[in-house]
């Protein structure tokens, strides 16, 4: 790979939509660290903190790669307390 050649080139991006639920406020730092690691993706989010039943309820709408976008989503899974689903639009692009 050529230094400064970005790796997404010239791939298929898909729009998609993260549903994370977080019952360990103790692991939101990871949470957020992960997701600032696709920011330049994230097209928007939105966090509802549940009070009554002391989750976080956190929805990411992002424009990505899928491989991307499911590495993220596997690694925001195996965190302990914390749930990730992930739903694909069949809107997909050709990034170049």
């Amino acid at each position: 790979m050529e230094k400064g050649k970005d790796v997404n080139a010239n791939k298929e991006t898909r729009v998609a939509v993260m549903s994370i639920i977080v019952e360990n406020p103790d692991i939101a730092g990871e949470v957020n660290a992960l997701l600032h690691d696709i920011a330049d993706y994230v097209i928007g989010r939105m966090g509802v903190p549940y009070r009554k039943r002391s989750i976080s309820i956190i929805s990411v709408a992002v424009d990505a790669p899928q491989d991307i976008v499911s590495a993220i989503s596997g690694k925001l899974g195996k965190l302990s307390g914390v749930s990730c689903k992930t739903v694909y639009s069949n809107v997909i692009t050709r990034e170049d």
